[in-house]
């Protein structure tokens, strides 16, 4: 077997960094996600020129919504752009001028983000299954036209 070869175990591991994080993730967008639609004015920074709910309602989109797509595995490389957008700005705008320590979490974060951006679901995803289901029916005609 080739080294490099993509593999069952590959696919396992892309679903657990997929599970996990995502998972991690929702436990810090949900309280956000309270916040937003609490009602009560949003304690949270205003961004680039965002009010605070715009700001707040950007990272609720990232943190929640992107995270419920990649741990489903559905657009996967797409939705991690939002994130890996938010764990920027939170590591080197939010916390900037605070020292590693502050910075570390999103740089944690980060890292499975760039790394699903760039492998994909992997096969235990809904992108797999419905690229396979979009394929196959295609195959089958092209093998029934021959």
């Amino acid at each position: 077997m080739n080294l490099y070869q993509h593999n069952k175990n590959t696919d396992l591991a892309l679903l657990v960094v997929r599970v996990s994080v995502a998972g991690l993730m929702l436990a810090h967008g949900l309280p956000k996600l309270e916040m937003l639609i609490s009602g009560n004015p949003a304690e949270f920074p205003a961004l680039f020129g965002l009010s605070a709910a715009s700001s707040l309602a950007l990272a609720v989109f990232a943190e929640v919504v992107c995270s419920v797509l990649i741990l489903v595995g559905l657009g996967t490389r797409l939705a991690t752009i939002p994130l890996i957008i938010t764990m920027l700005v939170a590591a080197f705008y939010i916390h900037g001028a605070d020292p590693f320590a502050k910075k570390e979490l999103a740089i944690l974060y980060l890292i499975p983000y760039v790394m699903l951006f760039l492998t994909g679901s992997g096969k235990y995803a809904l992108d797999y299954l419905l690229q396979h289901k979009v394929q196959r029916p295609a195959y089958n005609k092209r093998l029934s036209v021959q």
